[in-house]
């Protein structure tokens, strides 16, 4: 397995490099990602530091500093390191700016206005926090959404990239031989969603988990035809309950996300 050092520079939260990251990344199974986060670096000095973070942890940079002189300093910073350094923003920005043909105002974190949705995308992050794997179930019908699947099918990091779209999310694994909790079969008010993903897939990926832990032993949890049944064994669950099922072997984080709010749109329109 190959392993890399991911650096993400921020002049704010880094909530926007979060979410570009989780969506690249979920694309290289077969990598290992060490992250190393920077937030609030907004001056020279700051960014000296980050500078000597990298050269003693080599990696791929990825970064938004809207601040050109800080910017300039960083990537110049990492071209004598030898290493690669994307601006994630300044692109975008600049291209916008000639369409417009308006001065663009360089202020940092401006992506993160503190306005209601700004507040609503917190608050659903929190919500994601404390209902993770079944976490709290008292309360899982002020959920927008919940996600029902087996073990390592993508519910944790979907539910994280729906909160940074502001929706309350919910996940709740599926254990062979267990009953789902009641609160979740009683539950109102969300769209629950059956997730799904290939068995082969979802050897591999458990596997993969597996090794890096340390454990090396074949278990029923990375056996294909115990495998097998416990995804069949979800499937039918879902069905009895009429819950729409998504398979999520060959989509992305985004494209999951995507996929369930358009489904939940369609059912505050009545179509679901």
């Amino acid at each position: 397995m190959t392993s890399i050092v991911l650096h993400k520079i921020s002049d704010a939260t880094g909530q926007t490099l979060d979410i570009v990251s989780r969506a690249c990344i979920v694309q290289f199974s077969d990598v290992q990602v060490i992250e190393k986060r920077w937030t609030m670096v907004n001056n020279k000095e700051l960014v000296h530091e980050v500078l000597e973070g990298i050269r003693q942890a080599p990696g791929f940079v990825i970064f938004t500093v809207v601040d050109d002189v800080l910017s300039e300093q960083l990537i110049l910073g990492c071209k004598k390191l030898k290493l690669p350094c994307i601006d994630i923003l300044n692109p975008v920005l600049s291209q916008m700016s000639n369409y417009l043909g308006l001065v663009r105002d360089a202020r940092s974190g401006s992506q993160h206005v503190m306005d209601g949705d700004y507040y609503a995308k917190i608050d659903a992050l929190h919500y994601v926090l404390a209902h993770d794997e079944g976490q709290s179930l008292a309360d899982i019908n002020d959920a927008d959404i919940v996600l029902v699947g087996v073990s390592r099918t993508s519910k944790t990091p979907t539910s994280i990239y729906l909160a940074n779209q502001g929706y309350k999310t919910a996940n709740v694994p599926y254990v062979p031989g267990m009953p789902l909790p009641k609160e979740l079969l009683q539950a109102q008010r969300p769209l629950i969603i059956g997730i799904t993903k290939e068995p082969e897939r979802l050897v591999h990926i458990r596997q993969q988990r597996m090794e890096l832990n340390g454990h090396r032993e074949e278990t029923d949890y990375t056996d294909l035809n115990a495998v097998t049944q416990e995804i069949n064994e979800a499937r039918a669950v879902y069905e009895v309950n009429d819950w729409p099922l998504i398979d999520v072997t060959k989509k992305s984080i985004e494209e999951i996300a995507d996929t369930i709010i358009y489904m939940l749109n369609n059912r505050l329109d009545g179509a679901i």
